[in-house]
């Protein structure tokens, strides 16, 4: 069913292999050529696919080995949402009824195939169901509610946590579209996850009689998402390739170069699967033609030459006849995936797995060892700070050899999971040593905001047991300030630099604005943060015109808007003095103004950052005082962790101290790291990488303390830390967790960190890891009324589930706000 599009000439071909022949290097256009290689110039492909594998496999010490995992494949549930017509994985129902299948597989059903896969000596469990199938089929929903799980996600998670328990198999989860807090609530149980991206051919998903049409999760943009949002979450990642479906060429390489475009971004992508498509029967697509074999090794090969030297590739090997395994050897893959020695491949049922002596054997005929690997490749495994939550480090470790790959003789047994983080660190460190660092710890614990500059530089300084012994005693500090409930607010987030945008571009008219303020409501939030400089052309009154839509829809939402920059656009518009122009903002509706902005309060660093850029420090400092002043509060914030010294911070948090001596203004203080993928090309070819977890937890616990007295909260920034680090920072002085960022269905792309989004649940689970509770609070940190609480709770569900209501459920829900 490929799409027919004219073949290149010979010619064409021959000019995009000298140029991949002579810097191993392909454009996309030269890939989209490389496809169509047959006869001569296919060897010629292959013999620059083979020599780039081996290049690979030298650098990272492995010349010669091919690797896979010995798995057991554990089929959670057959029913999904989507209507993919080459699917005979997904069964409806009555299907599973008159076959005797369980909506979803029990514990007890999952446990006896991970226990056997044990036995057998197999190191991973993949977990694999259908997409969302509650948001489709009732009885899945009723399945979840009556075991007590809020989504299929949720169960998996539970299950992962089971199968570590109790057997010990390391899972690999396949669970199809992730969000990103779904991402970080899988990671502590999982080392590694997956989704195949498949394809980027739109139309294949939004066009009538394309194999995804009807199926919501293979939106290309959505899979893509995906990718990059494991990749911010630091998860080693599978994806890859489904080719025959109906795609083209162009197509073909466009997916590629996505794949490899993410990983260039974040680093994460552990394999790229080259699929190839097998017709089966009961399907739609039962009587297309498989895709052909030279077709196949070519797109494997020119995977290869996109993907570069150091990627995995992978083929699955009973997708290809034994005796055409060499052929994929010769076109560069490195890895045949997962193979079970016990269960069947649940998505192609019909190509049995090959023998592991079967594949060993053709593989050292291709002169190669095989060699088994973990869920995790090598290269994490031998990074585990970056890479493998500390929950299931020890599991990982247990398995591994020094080299990263699996100790193929390691007993497979169960192990406890790190339910909770080590928060019993306490300060068991003497502190009569005298070291300076001892010295600061000692005087913080009398008089934590009283230090000198030196103790404060110090303790930012701090690492080892020091810095363990300082986080406690923030921990102790935020503990008697202010309890040991974790806190939270229920907002959503506006862009106001898209008002007055093209709605064709994603603008935002007024109209739009106030039904974006219903919508959270509906939603359950009580407060909305709305950021962004106006476009010039708009009126001088449009900072002003937004927060009145929105008052007048929803007198009772909070309105949190506008940071200083914006703040002194809008006073030079109208030609107002600060002061009367945040009187004026205050009187059309806002209630409190986001004190971001601030990177580091230092001129010459405002300067390096922005190249000129950013209003002076004098300037954040005056708006902020004159907010503060009209009766508006704020919150303050730092960015860290780039080219700012710790003299600089130090400075910093002094100047948002002296400020809230004066006004009493701030609400909290919300320190953000340096994440280097959000940041321009002007900024990443000076700054560093970003801060490390030691730097993060030592800033938190320094501005507890020097903070202690005057500014009560400290937030932790969870859309940048990620929800682990969230959690030690929160074990070290932090007290809070922000907004939820609420999404919404309307415009979700109407905020400015977009698709990340929490729940309540999300909260909850965070929180009880290291032994805390959860309180909803206001943006002021008053407690919500009785009517907010309760509606949060309703409001409270998956984002799927709520995310994906017919819109007629939401349009109802709307009209009961409005009224």
């Amino acid at each position: 069913m490929t799409d027919a599009s004219p073949a290149p000439a010979i010619s064409e071909i021959q000019d995009a292999l000298g140029r991949v022949e002579r810097d191993a290097r392909v454009s996309q256009a030269d890939a989209e050529l490389l496809f169509s290689a047959r006869g001569d110039e296919l060897d010629r492909l292959l013999a620059v696919s083979t020599r780039l594998r081996d290049e690979g496999l030298d650098s990272s010490g492995r010349r010669g080995i091919i690797t896979y995992s010995k798995k057991v494949f554990i089929p959670v549930t057959h029913l999904c949402q989507d209507r993919c017509h080459y699917c005979i994985f997904v069964e409806t129902p009555n299907k599973l009824a008159t076959k005797g299948k369980p909506i979803y597989m029990s514990p007890d059903e999952i446990l006896e195939v991970a226990r056997a896969g044990a036995a057998l000596g197999c190191k991973e469990a993949l977990f694999t169901v259908g997409d969302r199938p509650e948001n489709r089929w009732p009885v899945a929903r009723e399945w979840l509610d009556a075991h007590g799980y809020a989504s299929t996600i949720d169960y998996i998670r539970a299950m992962a946590i089971l199968v570590l328990e109790e057997t010990g198999l390391l899972p690999h989860l396949n669970p199809g579209v992730m969000s990103w807090s779904e991402l970080q609530a899988l990671r502590p149980v999982a080392p590694s996850m997956g989704m195949m991206l498949e394809t980027t051919a739109t139309r294949l998903w939004s066009e009538k009689g394309g194999v995804h049409y009807g199926s919501p999760d293979k939106d290309p943009a959505l899979r893509l998402r995906v990718l990059d949002d494991a990749g911010r979450s630091k998860v080693p990642f599978t994806t890859g390739v489904l080719l025959g479906i109906g795609e083209n060429n162009a197509e073909r390489a466009e997916a590629l170069f996505e794949i490899r475009a993410s990983h260039d971004r974040h680093g994460h992508i552990q394999e790229t699967i080259v699929q190839n498509f097998r017709a089966k029967p009961r399907t739609a697509m039962q009587n297309e033609v498989d895709l052909a074999l030279q077709e196949y090794v070519a797109a494997v090969a020119v995977a290869r030459v996109v993907m570069g030297p150091d990627a995995t590739i992978q083929a699955p090997p009973n997708l290809t006849d034994a005796h055409e395994l060499g052929l994929l050897l010769r076109a560069g893959i490195d890895d045949w995936g997962g193979v079970s020695p016990l269960t069947a491949d649940h998505v192609n049922p019909e190509r049995p797995w090959p023998e592991l002596d079967t594949l060993a054997a053709l593989t050292s005929d291709a002169g190669f060892e095989l060699r088994e690997r973990l869920t995790a490749h090598p290269q994490f495994v031998l990074e585990p700070e970056e890479w493998i939550d500390e929950r299931i480090r020890p599991h990982v470790d247990a398995l591994s050899a020094p080299s990263g790959l699996a100790e193929e003789d390691a007993p497979v047994i169960g192990r406890p999971w790190g339910r909770a983080l080590d928060t019993s660190k306490a300060r068991s460190l003497s502190l009569s040593k005298g070291t300076p660092a001892n010295a600061a710890i000692l005087a913080a614990s009398n008089a934590p905001a009283a230090l000198s500059d030196a103790h404060y530089l110090e303790l930012l300084g701090a690492s080892g047991a020091e810095l363990d012994a300082l986080t406690s005693l923030a921990d102790d500090i935020r503990r008697d300030a202010v309890g040991d409930d974790v806190t939270f607010v229920i907002n959503r987030n506006i862009d106001s630099s898209l008002y007055g945008v093209d709605p064709e571009r994603g603008g935002l008219s007024v109209e739009t604005i106030g039904e974006l303020a219903d919508e959270a409501t509906a939603l359950g939030a009580t407060e909305l943060c709305v950021q962004g400089s106006v476009a010039a052309h708009m009126p001088a009154t449009a900072y002003l015109d937004i927060v009145r839509a929105i008052r007048a829809r929803q007198p009772g939402l909070h309105v949190h808007a506008y940071r200083p920059t914006e703040i002194a656009d809008g006073a030079r518009r109208l030609g107002l003095p600060l002061g009367e122009y945040l009187l004026a903002l205050r009187e059309a509706g806002v209630d409190s103004v986001p004190g971001t902005g601030a990177r580091i309060l230092d001129d010459d660093v405002r300067r390096v950052l922005s190249e000129g850029g950013d209003p002076p420090a004098s300037e954040w400092i005056a708006s902020m005082t004159a907010a503060h002043r009209a009766g508006l509060r704020s919150t303050s914030t730092m960015i860290y962790g780039h080219v700012e010294t710790p003299i600089q911070q130090l400075a910093h948090l002094r100047a948002l101290a002296r400020l809230h001596d004066e006004t009493g203004g701030f609400t909290e203080f919300i320190p953000m790291p340096y994440v280097r993928l959000d940041a321009p090309a002007s900024v990443t070819r000076i700054a560093g990488p970003g801060p490390d977890a030691r730097q993060t937890r030592a800033l938190h616990a320094v501005a507890r303390l020097l903070l202690h007295g005057r500014i009560d909260h400290v937030q932790a920034a969870w859309t940048k830390l990620g929800l682990a680090e969230s959690q030690a920072v929160l074990t070290g002085g932090a007290d809070d967790l922000g907004g939820l960022l609420l999404d919404g269905t309307a415009k979700p792309e109407a905020g400015a960190e977009a698709h990340r989004s929490l729940t309540i649940a999300d909260l909850e689970r965070t929180a009880s890891e290291i032994g805390r509770g959860v309180r909803q609070r206001t943006t002021s940190y008053g407690s919500p009324t009785a009517e907010q609480l309760a509606f949060a709770r309703r409001a409270d569900a998956p984002p799927a589930t709520r995310l994906q209501l017919p819109i007629s459920e939401r349009r109802g829900a709307l009209l009961a706000v409005r009224s």
